[in-house]
This record gives C-alpha cells, sequence and structure tokens, in this order.
C-alpha cells in the first residue's frame, strides 16, 4: 500500500535486506538503497516527462499512460513480488468503484489507502451528497464523475508518487496531466491588479534545486547522526539502569532528533520529484512569489521551532494529516480526535509500537490543549511573558514529541516498555492528571467541523 512511506515517521520499504556491495559500502540495508535508486531515476524522469511530455505536445492519455508504465516499473523493481499485492487492491477497487452506488462508494474503498480513500469520498461527496450539504472545501475537491480507467491507475501508480508519496487530490491530478494545474491556481490571484496582462509560466527548477539541496544535507546527517546516536541506545544497560532521569530526558531527545533526518531525507525527495514534472504549484505568496508547497510533507523550520504538540503535527507528514482531517476528523460525530489517532495507528500497519505512539498522542494532544486552553491567555499581557512561554512550550513540546515518537521508531513491545518505565511513565502520569483535575474548555462544533453552504443559508435565515 504504497501510496507514500507506510508509517508517517518514516519510510520502509517491503522488499529485500539482503547485503549488496553499494548496500555494505553506505551501511543501509538493500531495500533503502533500491527505494533511493527509484526515486533518483524517478527525478530524472520527471523532468523528461515535463519537457518533452507537456501538456501542449502530447494528449493527457499519453501522459497518464507514461506516468502510469513508469510508476508501475519502478514499483516492481523496489518492491519485487509484493507489487502484486498493490496491483490486486488497485483493480479490485476500481471494480468496487464503478460498480457501487455513489452513495457508498467510500465505505468499500476504506480497505486501501489514501488516494483511494481520497478519491472514494471525493466522488461521494461530488456525486452522492448534496452540493449544500458540503464544505467550502469538500465542493472545491468533489469528483463529479467517475474517472476512468487509465485516470484511475495514473492517479494511483504514477511515478512519480507511487513509491513515497505524498497523497494528493484527484481533480489536481488530472488538472496537472492535463495543463491545467497552474493557471488554475493562478486564477486564484487577481492578476491584473498586480499590473499583469496574462497569466505567468512559472518555473519549478528553483524549488526543486533548494529541495534537493535540503535532501542532500538530510542524506548526510542521516549516514552521521543516526550512526552516531541509534535508537537501540535507548535500551542499553547505561540509558536503562545507571543513567539519571534527566540524563535519559536528554538523552532521548539527542536520539529522536537523529532519526529525522531520514523522513526529512525521503519526503524532501518525493516532493522534488513531483516539482521536476511541473506538479505541486500552490499560487503564489503575500510577496508575489511562487510557492511549490502544494505537496510538500513537513515544514523543518517550524518543526523545529513548534511550541506546541499540534503545531508540531500539523508539519510533519502534512500530507497524511490532512488526509485524516479530510476522511475522518471532519466526518465522524463523534470524538474527533480519539477516532483520527485511531485511524493512523491502523493505517501505518500492525507494530505494536504504532498503536503505543498513537494512543500516547490521545493524552498528550487532549492534555496539551487543556493546558493550552487554561493558561496561555494568562501570558500574552507582556511581550517578555509571552517570549518565556514561547520558551518553556518549546521545550515541553520538543520532550514531549520524543517520548511519544519514541515507541513508533523502536515498534516492538519490550524495548518500548523498557524505556518507558525507565522514564517512569512521566508524561501518562501528567498527561492523565492534567485531564482528570483541570477543567475542559470543549472546543466549538464549527471550530472542529467546516460550515457548509446549508449552515451558512440557515444563518444568513435567522
Amino acid at each position: 500500500m504504497a501510496a507514500e512511506p507506510p508509517p508517517s515517521l518514516s519510510y520502509r520499504t517491503t522488499g529485500s535486506t539482503c547485503l549488496h556491495p553499494l548496500s555494505e559500502l553506505l551501511g543501509i540495508p538493500l531495500d533503502q538503497v533500491n527505494f533511493v535508486t527509484c526515486q533518483l531515476f524517478a527525478l530524472f524522469a520527471a523532468f523528461w516527462f515535463r519537457s518533452y511530455l507537456s501538456p501542449g505536445k502530447t494528449s493527457p492519455d499519453v501522459r497518464h499512460a507514461f506516468a502510469t508504465i513508469f510508476g508501475i516499473y519502478f514499483v516492481i523493481f523496489c518492491f519485487g513480488w509484493y507489487s502484486v499485492h498493490l496491483f490486486v487492491l488497485v483493480l479490485m477497487c476500481y471494480g468496487i468503484m464503478v460498480t457501487a452506488s455513489a452513495s457508498n462508494v467510500h465505505r468499500p474503498l476504506m480497505i486501501v489507502t489514501q488516494k483511494i480513500t481520497t478519491l472514494a469520498f471525493q466522488v461521494h461527496d461530488g456525486l452522492g451528497r448534496k452540493a449544500e450539504d458540503l464544505s467550502t472545501e469538500q465542493h472545491r475537491l468533489a469528483v463529479k464523475a467517475k474517472p476512468s480507467f487509465l485516470e484511475y491507475v495514473s492517479y494511483l501508480l504514477n511515478f512519480m508518487s507511487v513509491i513515497a508519496g505524498p497523497c494528493n487530490n484527484f481533480k489536481e491530478y488530472i488538472a496537472f496531466i492535463e495543463g491545467r494545474h497552474i493557471h488554475m491556481k493562478l486564477l486564484e490571484v487577481n492578476w491584473k491588479e498586480k499590473g499583469f496582462h496574462s497569466l505567468p509560466e512559472p518555473s519549478p527548477t528553483r524549488a526543486v534545486i533548494h529541495k534537493l539541496c535540503l535532501t542532500l544535507v538530510s542524506l548526510l546527517l542521516f549516514l552521521t547522526l543516526t550512526k552516531t546516536f541509534p535508537v537501540t541506545c535507548l535500551v542499553d544497560d547505561w540509558f536503562v539502569h545507571k543513567a539519571n532521569f534527566l540524563t535519559r530526558l536528554c538523552y532521548l531527545y539527542v536520539v529522536m532528533q537523529a532519526s529525522k533526518p531520514k523522513y526529512y531525507f525521503a519526503w524532501t525527495l518525493a516532493d522534488a520529484v513531483n516539482n521536476a514534472a511541473g506538479f505541486g504549484f500552490s499560487g503564489v505568496d503575500k510577496n508575489g512569489n511562487f510557492c511549490w508547497d502544494l505537496l510538500s510533507n513537513l515544514n523543518i523550520w517550524k518543526i523545529e521551532t513548534a511550541t506546541s504538540f499540534k503545531m508540531y503535527l500539523e508539519n510533519w507528514n502534512i500530507q497524511t494529516a490532512t488526509w485524516l482531517k479530510r476522511v475522518c476528523y471532519e466526518r465522524v460525530p463523534w470524538y474527533p480526535t480519539v477516532l483520527t489517532f485511531i485511524l493512523s495507528a491502523l493505517w501505518h500497519g500492525v507494530y505494536p509500537g504504532y498503536y503505543f505512539t498513537f494512543l500516547t498522542g490521545i493524552l498528550v494532544t487532549l492534555a496539551a490543549r487543556t493546558v493550552r486552553n487554561n493558561y496561555r491567555h494568562y501570558f500574552l499581557s507582556s511581550k517578555t511573558l509571552k517570549v518565556f512561554y514561547d520558551i518553556v512550550t518549546w521545550a515541553v513540546t520538543q520532550l514531549a514529541v520524543s517520548y511519544t515518537v519514541a515507541p513508533f521508531v523502536m515498534l516492538a513491545v519490550e524495548p518500548t516498555i523498557s524505556l518507558y518505565k525507565s522514564m517512569y511513565f512521566y508524561l501518562h502520569i501528567i498527561s492523565l492528571l492534567i485531564i482528570l483535575f483541570l477543567p475542559i474548555k470543549p472546543q466549538a462544533h464549527n471550530q472542529r467541523r467546516p460550515q457548509t453552504l446549508n449552515s451558512v443559508n440557515k444563518k444568513k435565515i435567522d
């Protein structure tokens, strides 16, 4: 199920982990060597795709076919026989989509991953619901006709995102293939007021070079820091039995920091591949600069400077967070935070570490929200207090994230329990005490779920 790297905090492929001369030289498993090889080939293919198969030179069907054929080749190269599983699921789900009723099409397709469920809900919104019952975003992304088989397999298996994602919306992908993607985004800006008489043609070259530089730095950090501070250190006798609590706290943070570069590498390279093909243009910023971050999966600066658990999660694996919001958080009638975390855990896979992380994440999210709602306003009266608040909340957030995501990286039950016992389950206990004893100020219903056209009309009548 390779819409993007299976875990949201890592990339692991399912292929062989046998030794290979290049694998031995770099000190990383062969499956990860295959992953990088595929992504680099995809980068060159993306440049060729944009230059020689541009919408002005060839038809959408040719672009769909090329993207699909190369995507299938990369999947087979990277995953081997495991790719059969993906192809069978994709074909089965297409059969379901073209035969199921529009009002129920989203339900059977939940058996697979992000792109299929995204498309399923967007077809459901476009064909199975009334326009006035949709939010503004749901209305914008709704698919009004079931896609052809070529459009479907191209969307799911195109070489740009089949290995490492990111997930994207069907309508935006089709607009990209048909050559409408960039102009569609530019039309959202009033160019005549800015002195333009015709729509420009933004080039992704600068964005691609910038992202490739980040990719290179991330790779170098991965090959050095991750080996210097491996996650196995967290179950060493020194860490578990000899180091004091403060030392364990700091060392856990360092080890988790050292595990990040491989994720930065994988997601930034995937973003660059899409941009190199001409996909991912998001519009113009307030300074008039062209932006190519429509498909970006992370904002490194905001991650490293996050002053809340919410801010951290919003900037880490952005497209998966958006997917969870669109298919779960905004649609479920009860306990949206809890159910969204559970769905995320189920989507990631069967490793016990995933469930430790996401169940802990529920507690931490609820506790952090409670503290913020009860105390943040006391620190907004002066700049000094605000700076102090930001420093303290930054430190707390970074330590809380390290504690929460450690099982995700460790995967197994035994090392996770060993780690949490050595930390006295401190964050679990603190979070529970906060939830039990601090007054909870619930969020307004309309803050969680976007207004529909119907609700807006009712307000106007009232």
